[in-house]
């Protein structure tokens, strides 16, 4: 048995998926099964993952169109029985990209934007259900091969080096940190699409940081984030010159050093699925127009901060049709200057 799981959308969408590798490897223990991710983000979560045994990654959008065919094609040479494409990816690029790979039978759901060529490159499918977590739409896809799961739980896994946990510890303890509470904060999101604009307002994170170092001089505040956040991390150091900025090289070390924190704050967002998976205990989420149930943080408690504009709408906004968030720049950017800082301070301090 031959298996390829294809999650080209977000970075935290392939996180989403590894219940379904690892239950994918209880019921075929000597499949080959191998992961076709988009982004380097995605693949860092997959590395060391024991229930994989290779991992594509090709950013095929910044690909020539010949470069992407040559690629997904030379996965054919593969022979894989199956092609799953995991949830959300309702864009019917995906379905093409699933049917370049050449698997015999390729599995997807079925987004609002299906139509009848969709049908035609891929050939089982499932409906998607916004009741549930996108997990949990993917473990669903099982039953289309004619399995069911073994795990008695599921759990988003990443799975570290020792390498990776020293560094984590070992950076807490040269600054100071180690055993003591302190609050991760991603100002970030995702940037394809229009989802930047989704971005609680960076003036209001340093309002907030200047107000927590207020209420409390020993509760330290980590500003997470990539190269897209080195700007507004610049703009933060500025404005808070003791605040701390992480030198994470990727996302596992990010991940690795969440494992230790006391409470994390982000919008919607890959770095939000990390901290789940890494059970921050007090993880705290704005809500945005993005938000609904399956992209929920996943198997760990959290908090969410209501957002006034949205008022549990998300679907009115943001839907998995293949579209952008729904509203003009200014709509969507006024939809997150509602949240109040006066609310965050609140629930945070609450929490901690």
């Amino acid at each position: 048995m031959k298996i390829l799981v294809i999650s080209l959308a977000g970075i935290g969408d392939t996180l989403f998926a590894t219940p379904l590798i690892h239950e994918l490897r209880a019921n075929f223990p000597d499949a080959t099964i191998d992961a076709l991710v988009m982004w380097p983000g995605s693949r860092d979560l997959l590395e060391n993952n024991p229930h994989v045994n290779r991992v594509f990654q090709k950013n095929l959008i910044t690909a020539s169109k010949l470069e992407a065919v040559n690629f997904l094609r030379s996965l054919g040479k593969n022979d894989y029985d199956i092609s799953i494409s995991t949830h959300p990816q309702s864009r019917i690029h995906y379905r093409f990209a699933a049917w370049l790979a050449g698997a015999k039978t390729r599995i997807s759901h079925e987004y609002e934007c299906f139509g009848v060529f969709d049908h035609w490159l891929v050939n089982r499918t499932l409906p998607q259900d916004y009741s549930r977590h996108a997990a949990e739409n993917n473990l669903a896809t099982l039953a289309l091969i004619g399995v069911k799961p073994k795990l008695p739980v599921h759990e988003l896994e990443i799975f570290h080096t020792s390498d990776e946990v020293k560094w984590a510890d070992d950076f807490l303890a040269q600054n100071g940190l180690a055993g003591k509470k302190w609050l991760g904060v991603h100002v970030g999101s995702g940037g394809t699409k229009n989802l930047a604009l989704r971005r609680w307002p960076l003036a209001n994170y340093i309002a907030l940081s200047r107000q927590l170092g207020e209420w409390r001089s020993d509760f330290p505040i980590l500003f997470f984030g990539g190269p897209e956040e080195q700007i507004d991390h610049k703009i933060i150091h500025t404005a808070l010159p003791n605040a701390i900025f992480p030198p994470t090289k990727n996302l596992r070390q990010a991940a690795a050093l969440l494992r230790r924190a006391r409470a994390f704050l982000s919008v919607d967002t890959a770095l939000m699925h990390v901290a789940a998976a890494m059970k921050v205990p007090a993880q705290i989420v704005i809500e945005t127009p993005t938000w609904n149930q399956p992209i929920e943080p996943f198997g760990n408690p959290f908090t969410l901060i209501k957002n006034p504009a949205v008022a549990g709408r998300g679907l009115d906004f943001y839907r998995y049709d293949g579209g952008d968030i729904k509203g003009t720049r200014e709509e969507i950017i006024a939809t997150m200057e509602s949240v109040k800082v006066a609310d965050v301070f609140a629930t945070v301090t609450k929490l901690v």
